[in-house]
């Protein structure tokens, strides 16, 4: 068993040269968020620009466009067409791969929502989209009853699911997945070639080649819905950035954990919330000695 480390993130995040500007340290399209969701979108953004993302571009929902450009000045923002229950139209997906093109990476499913226009979106993308992505979260749920969708990629993938998403992927119960997490994650990481992040104490990174390392950091005052958009927005974030996707999961879960771990030293487990890790990750990179 194999344990990550802060020689771990190191390998992912890179020193950034005096001469740097937003077009050199990668742009990221964000696609979450849907009515009632605005949160998910706004932590996932927030925390990749703390992780020295150059460029955010969002697209989300219009109806909570205002609600999520009230929290994230630094965004580009592309309010979109809905559906009449406040879910991402299909009717978006040209413009979406289009962008997405231009981006350097593209993270989707954070407070996505399930629906038919939001499956047929995940499932375009994974299909057409041939830049790196991250699938978290409601893009996972989109696709859980069409798995093999994903040796279909044009693209690398990580995937994000905690142990209740990753049991859908795999037909199995939330209580199984967690009696083999290792053999799990790395399982699926295999069978269809995506970097697999099986989350939870301990978490398990799992790359198709057979890579695999085992977190150390986090603690429970992390278990808060949330989390898990923070830990998707970093990682998108060194993606976009260019570290390799498994590197970049690796290093992206360990400071997650460490912000958390920050985080209840200040504030303690009980009262800790997941925009307070957001808060952490600059004291996170600072125990790492990354500046």
């Amino acid at each position: 068993m194999q344990f990550s480390d802060i020689n771990t993130v190191k390998k992912a995040v890179f020193n950034r040269p005096d001469d740097a500007n937003k077009g050199t340290l990668g742009s990221l399209l964000c696609i979450c968020g849907c009515y009632g969701m605005a949160g998910a979108a706004i932590m996932a953004g927030k925390s990749a620009l703390r992780c020295g993302l150059g460029l955010l571009k969002t697209a989300l929902p219009k109806s909570i466009y205002p609600i999520a450009a009230s929290q994230i000045l630094e965004s580009v923002y592309f309010p979109l067409d809905e559906t009449s229950n406040g879910k991402m139209a299909v009717s978006n997906l040209d413009f979406l791969l289009e962008e997405a093109g231009k981006s350097s990476a593209v993270l989707i499913g954070c407070g996505l929502s399930v629906c038919d226009d939001t499956k047929s979106i995940v499932n375009s993308f994974i299909e057409n989209c041939k830049k790196p992505m991250i699938l978290d979260a409601d893009a996972l749920n989109c696709i859980c009853e069409n798995t093999d969708v994903l040796k279909s990629a044009k693209a690398p993938i990580i995937i994000t699911p905690h142990p209740g998403e990753m049991a859908r992927l795999v037909d199995l119960s939330a209580k199984q997945v967690n009696q083999n997490r290792e053999l799990t994650a790395k399982s699926f990481a295999k069978k269809f070639g995506v970097v697999t992040v099986l989350k939870g104490a301990g978490t398990v990174i799992a790359s198709p080649d057979g890579r695999i390392l085992i977190n150390p950091t986090g603690n429970s005052g992390m278990a808060t819905g949330g989390s898990g958009d923070v830990l998707a927005g970093m990682t998108a974030s060194l993606v976009a950035q260019g570290a390799e996707l498994f590197e970049a999961a690796s290093a992206a879960v360990y400071l997650h954990g460490l912000a958390g771990d920050i985080a209840a030293e200040k504030l303690g487990k009980i009262s800790m919330l997941p925009t307070d890790l957001i808060d952490c990750i600059p004291l996170a990179y600072e125990r790492c000695k990354i500046l």
